[in-house]
């Protein structure tokens, strides 16, 4: 019984190590105005994981850093999916 709970509780301090902080630059190709990096900004900083978004008008695409432990690029791609923004990696 010792070694279960000395197993479990290695595996609770070494788990969180291989959480990553990941970037991924997403093409967003329909902004189509300048409000519209706004929209999908908030959309991905809604996102559980997202510490960062950086949304560019004039190239289209969106740069997000994310735990990749919380969330996932599908995830980030649905949000703005879901925004009215659908975007790809890039």
């Amino acid at each position: 019984m010792k070694k279960l709970f000395a197993s479990l509780a290695l595996v609770a301090v070494v788990a969180p190590v291989w959480a990553a902080t990941q970037t991924v630059k997403l093409s967003v190709p329909g902004m189509t105005c300048a409000a519209c990096p706004i929209t999908v900004k908030k959309a991905l900083s809604k996102v559980d994981g997202v510490s960062k978004a950086d949304v560019d008008f004039v190239k289209r695409e969106a740069v997000v850093t994310f735990d990749d432990a919380k969330t996932s690029v599908q995830k980030l791609t649905k949000a703005t999916e879901d925004a009215g923004y659908p975007s790809s990696v890039k």
